[in-house]
Order: structure tokens, then sequence, then C-alpha cells
């Protein structure tokens, strides 16, 4: 037996996550609907990729500097990944985030040793306002000395964040994918995934997923939804529809319901995006029928949302 390669830093155990085939939620006659588990990153979270990316790039050029600060407007999940990078190199964070999101990722982010401000929310409504809020209050933070402002949503290092997701995907399925279906919030993580695999082949179609009460990617009107993670209101500065075949809009209710229909029914306890992630997925499995395999993304864990109702007693 070979002998297992131990990391030199816990920053080395992001990423080379498992793929595994859902059965029970995939009716017959689709396609091959393969999960890629991206709770298995060291938070819990495909968002470990990006947080070290972007983080690692500002040390590089000098934008952070040894025991700087970072400052994040975050719904959570990057902001769990940037405290735990921050964590592990001896950075301090500063986060921006609402009672719109669950009290587990403020509670880790604080584990971490993050300064966590709030803005408030509309009873707990995600949307334009809301994000744009946070932003200014982030990037007034982000101006005091010493204070580097990540600005994930502007930050052109968070796209290759993913490029090494993209290449594992293509490796674990030898090359036979013929879609992979992601949400969008910064559109970081569905670019990068892009890149990696029409690098390998251009024909894999790209399915963007976004809630369906604000979906401004298809063109329809701004809304407020209880998807976190996703769906921030406007169009993501960064955002390239030249990079996407298509576009599928999922309902709070539907992804909720997946989700829950996911820990049952395939032991994957997951969040509310990942959730959405296979109610779309399924929607492009039964349209290109039993020979195709769909790849899609479960982006957190389950238990960032205990909190929240997602998962009620029964």
């Amino acid at each position: 037996m070979p002998k297992a390669t131990v990391p030199g830093s816990i920053l080395d155990a992001v990423g080379n996550t498992p793929l595994v085939e859902l059965k029970r939620v995939v009716p017959a006659g689709s396609a091959k609907v393969l999960a890629k588990l991206e709770f298995c990153n060291p938070t819990g979270s495909m968002k470990d990729r990006v947080a070290k990316a972007m983080v690692d790039a500002a040390e590089k050029d000098g934008r952070i500097r040894p025991g700087g600060t970072v400052v994040e407007y975050t719904g959570g999940t990057t902001g769990v990944s940037l405290a735990f990078v921050c964590a592990a190199k001896g950075l301090h964070l500063k986060v921006v985030f609402s009672d719109a999101f669950s009290d587990e990722k403020r509670s880790t982010m604080r584990a971490f040793g993050a300064e966590v401000t709030d803005v408030k929310s509309d009873h707990g409504k995600i949307n334009e306002r809301l994000f744009k809020e946070m932003i200014e209050t982030a990037q007034r933070l982000g101006k005091q000395p010493g204070h580097w402002f990540c600005n994930q949503l502007g930050n052109h290092d968070g796209s290759e964040g993913y490029h090494a997701l993209g290449e594992e995907i293509w490796e674990q399925t030898d090359g036979k994918v013929d879609a992979f279906v992601q949400s969008v919030g910064t559109a970081h993580s569905i670019h990068g995934v892009t890149d990696a695999l029409w690098k390998h082949n251009p024909k894999v179609h790209i399915v963007a997923v976004e809630p369906a009460e604000s979906a401004v990617l298809s063109g329809g009107p701004t809304g407020s939804h209880y998807i976190e993670g996703i769906g921030i209101g406007y169009i993501p500065p960064l955002w390239d529809p030249k990079r996407v075949n298509s576009i599928v809009p999922v309902s709070t209710d539907e992804a909720k319901a997946m989700s829950r229909r996911l820990a049952r029914e395939e032991a994957l306890f997951v969040g509310t995006s990942s959730g959405a992630n296979v109610v779309a997925a399924l929607r492009v499995a039964s349209k290109l029928g039993p020979k195709a395999t769909v790849v899609t993304l479960m982006v957190d864990s389950g238990l960032r949302y205990l909190s929240t109702g997602l998962f009620p007693a029964p």
C-alpha cells in the first residue's frame, strides 16, 4: 500500500473532493447525475478554494501585508472560508454580515477570530438593497490603514480558485461530462469550472442556476428570495454570459424541498443552493437522456443551516 501524503498545512487540504452518483432522486430515463462533494473541504464548503486563491494573490502582489487585515462583505460562506484562511496565515479579518444569513455562519467566523459587523435585513430577505448596503459598509472599513478590501464580486482572482475544481471534475469523470450545473453568486465558481472544462472540450454544456424570485440573469426583475449564497439581486460585475450556455431559475421552495430529499434519500446533508443545483441538474438530465452525464456541486454542508428551519423536525 502506498504511503499517504500528509499535507504540510491545513490550506493544502483544500480541494480533491469526492464525486458521487445520485441514485434515488434521479428519475428513470434521465442522464447520470454526479455530485461533487464540496462540503468535504476543511470548512465544509467550496468557498475554501476561492478564499485561498484571493488571499494568496493579494499576498503575492503586496495588497495585503503580513499581519494585515482583510475586509469583506459576505453571506457567510465566503466569510467562513476567509476566516479559516486568515487564521492559517496569521492575518486579521473583518466581515460585514447580516441577520438574513444563518447564525451558524456568524458563530463559525467568530470562532476563527473574525470581527463581524451586521447590516439589518428586511425580515431575512436576500435582495439587491441588502447586498449593496453590505458592500458600502465593507468599503468604508477597507479604507483604514493596513486593511485590504477583498471585494469578492469585483475580484478577478476569484475564478482562478475554481480552475482546479474543473480539472478534478474532468479527471474524475475520465472526460465523460456532457453538462455542468452551478448556481450563481459572484459567478467565480461557474466561470472557473467552465474555463477548465472548455479547455478540454468546448462542447460541455454549462448551466447557470439562479433564484426564480430574482431571475435577473434571465432578464427578469430583481426580487427577494431565501437561497443563501446566490442571487444578489443584480447582474454580478464579473458575470460573463459567453461562458454559460443556458440559465435555469429555481424557486426557494423547490430548492429547500430538494435539500431535504437529498438528506433523506441520498444521505447528502447540504444547504439550499445545493438543492437548487440538483433541481436544475435533474431538468437538464431529463432533456439529455440516459447516455449523458451531468455534474453539479454540493456547495456546502447542511450543518450551517440548522437554525434556519431548512431541516424541520419530522
